[in-house]
């Protein structure tokens, strides 16, 4: 199956074993993946429990969204500017320059188009309608933030990639050229070309895989995204580390911190935040707080609101200043405003339950944006 992807071999593969992250066959974090010892009762899921568990898992009809796309023609007035569109697909817009961080257009977090947690929620802008962009960062090669069939229609522009190292041989097996490829391990750092604006690898706590025997052959990360005057940070997939002290002291000050806070469990470890725990990595790195991967795909088995009004409940005794805008709204860190509990608006109105067929987006055939 094609989309798996494909293990890295030859120089990469060199490159990767002279990794201080890499040890014996695989990549490995600074800190031990740890169990929550908070609630030592919990059992770890069962597959049965992970399919059918868990109660209001998908929201009970579609989200509060907008399309982007009049207020995109503008420049940002401050100069940075930040629209979600969905799970950890975000474009962040900093001094002339686009970036787009794991996008994922599929409509599975899966390598089969048949089976897998399937979309909820479709993305509020078809890939064929994005403007060009500059960079396409991807954090690790896990399927909600890895997508085959978005990056074989990005494959078809010239858009470089930047991605976390040994995803480039993903990337080539489906078809995008090696030099539109830049890898990096942690503390490593790209320049997007005409423009001032950098991008960074720092640690993360997390693991890799998309197949049975694949574990941890490629490296995880977050991003630092920095221009002269604007600075912002995406999480990617990560538990609770104190490393994020060493990215505030080296990458910040950040303008706003993009943490995800969905798809956590007690007995996974500590491989996601969960609402807790970012707004405890929140603290260590400052900046406003805009919280993502949620409101997508449900990948456990908590209710699929439950990081958003967790949150909203325990901002207010951190003092963090959350930015929650709705899916495909471009906000501007600098004009933010109080945060409005829109995701509350679909269950207070009783929508008929979404079916399985009313989250499915289709992918052009074409290039998504201009070959020149």
């Amino acid at each position: 199956m094609k989309s798996l992807g494909r293990r890295s071999d030859g120089a990469r593969l060199e490159r990767m074993k002279a990794s201080p992250l890499w040890t014996g066959d695989r990549f490995q974090n600074i800190h031990p993946i740890l169990p929550n010892l908070r609630d030592p009762a919990v059992p770890m899921p069962s597959i049965k429990d992970f399919i059918c568990g868990g109660e209001r898992r998908v929201p009970s009809g579609p989200l509060p969204s907008m399309s982007p796309l009049d207020t995109w023609t503008k420049k940002p007035q401050s100069g940075l500017r930040i629209t979600w569109l969905g799970h950890s697909t975000m474009l962040i817009e900093i001094e002339g320059a686009r970036v787009l961080t794991d996008p994922v257009w599929g409509p599975r977090a899966s390598p089969s188009p048949l089976v897998g947690p399937k979309r909820f929620q479709p993305v509020p802008i078809s890939l064929r309608e994005m403007p060009p962009v500059d960079v396409v960062a991807i954090s690790h090669d896990h399927y909600d933030h890895l997508d085959y069939p978005t990056i074989r229609a990005l494959a078809k522009s010239n858009v470089p990639f930047v991605v976390s190292l040994g995803l480039g041989a993903h990337l080539e097996y489906w078809g995008v050229q090696p030099e539109r490829i830049t890898e990096l391990e942690w503390w490593q750092s790209y320049r997007v070309p005409n423009t001032e604006v950098t991008l960074t690898a720092a640690p993360s706590q997390h693991f890799s895989g998309r197949g049975l025997k694949d574990r941890n052959a490629t490296l995880w990360s977050s991003i630092a995204i920095r221009s002269p005057q604007h600075s912002v940070f995406f999480s990617g997939d990560t538990g609770l580390t104190t490393e994020y002290n060493s990215i505030r002291e080296k990458l910040g000050p950040f303008d706003v911190v993009m943490l995800e806070v969905g798809a956590f469990y007690p007995a996974w470890g500590d491989i996601h935040l969960g609402p807790d725990n970012a707004l405890e990595a929140h603290a260590m790195l400052g900046g406003l707080f805009m919280p993502v991967h949620w409101g997508t795909f449900s990948l456990a088995m908590h209710p699929w609101d439950e990081p958003a009004e967790r949150l909203l409940e325990l901002a207010p005794k951190t003092g963090a200043q959350l930015l929650m805008p709705i899916l495909g709204q471009p906000v501007e860190p600098a004009h933010a405003e109080t945060v409005r509990a829109w995701w509350r608006e679909v269950e207070n109105a009783r929508i008929a339950p979404a079916h399985a067929t009313d989250g499915a987006v289709t992918l052009p055939a074409a290039a998504p944006w201009p070959l020149d």
